[in-house]
């Protein structure tokens, strides 16, 4: 877990990716997984959507564009 100063340290952007990476990370355990690449719903999952979503507004802090894969 993350401490309360670090978190105290944290932006919005870096706090919801630290949420979603846990989510996913659960998710991973649940599965035995390691990778989402090692799952069959890979490409569908709205939870590593929502993880790459957390990523990039992480980078971009939020100012907004979009990218694409």
């Amino acid at each position: 877990m993350v401490s309360e100063i670090e978190a105290n340290e944290k932006d919005e952007w870096e706090l919801a990716l630290d949420k979603k990476l846990q989510e996913l990370k659960e998710c991973q355990n649940s599965r035995s997984l390691k990778s989402c690449l090692e799952c069959d719903k890979t490409f569908e999952c709205t939870l590593r959507d929502s993880y790459v979503k957390a990523v990039y507004e992480s980078m971009n802090k939020g100012s907004g564009g979009g990218f694409e894969f």
